[in-house]
């Protein structure tokens, strides 16, 4: 029995990917973590590339992908400068990733996966939003911007409001776009969370 995942705006992604001619090729940035979402992918049929800063986490995917037996080609990378030509990628996505970096770095990553996506290729990209609860935390470095803890670790995390992303977008068609608000239990308390997810087409 196949693996459920956690990242499950991700599975809607895979079915808008099923739903087009273009060769099953994806790339993720920001691949790393013990549980990561490329084993999905290629459990869908999918050939893998995956970006990842952090070594730590870089360390953990491929341990994942090693007991799993799988070869998820996941690298050390910054996906504000991608090692691929230009249009050479049917898909790439960013999956709770691109929001840990200033607003700046940001629109350079998107710029630069949107260079290496084939026209009529599709991305997912989503951000945190300005509902989430730890918005205005931390040590400001920007407009809605922080430098916040993450498990002892300080991490920067910008923040948007739900339609300022739009403009990564404008030179391209947006097929799908949800604002989450979602509001659960973590360690005892009760917290709330907000993301805006896309996909968008490349034209």
């Amino acid at each position: 029995m196949n693996e459920i995942f956690k990242q499950i705006p991700l599975y809607r992604f895979i079915a808008f990917c099923n739903d087009t001619n273009m060769d099953k090729v994806v790339l993720d940035c920001g691949a790393g973590g013990d549980c990561p979402p490329l084993s999905l992918f290629l459990e869908h049929g999918f050939l893998t590339h995956g970006i990842e800063f952090s070594i730590k986490q870089l360390e953990d995917a491929n341990k994942y992908a090693n007991n799993k037996s799988q070869n998820l080609n996941i690298n050390q990378g910054d996906m504000r400068k991608l090692k691929f030509e230009n249009d050479s990628l049917s898909f790439v996505y960013s999956y709770n990733s691109v929001f840990h970096m200033t607003k700046e770095d940001v629109a350079k990553s998107m710029n630069e996966m949107k260079r290496v996506l084939k026209p009529n290729g599709l991305m997912f990209v989503n951000f945190v939003t300005t509902k989430d609860f730890r918005c205005g935390k931390g040590v400001v470095v920007g407009e809605n911007q922080y430098e916040q803890m993450d498990d002892e670790t300080p991490v920067i995390h910008s923040y948007y409001e739900e339609c300022e992303p739009d403009k990564y977008f404008e030179n391209m068609k947006i097929l799908y776009k949800e604002s989450r608000v979602l509001e659960r239990i973590y360690e005892g308390e009760k917290i709330r969370q907000g993301f805006v997810d896309y996909i968008v087409k490349k034209i």
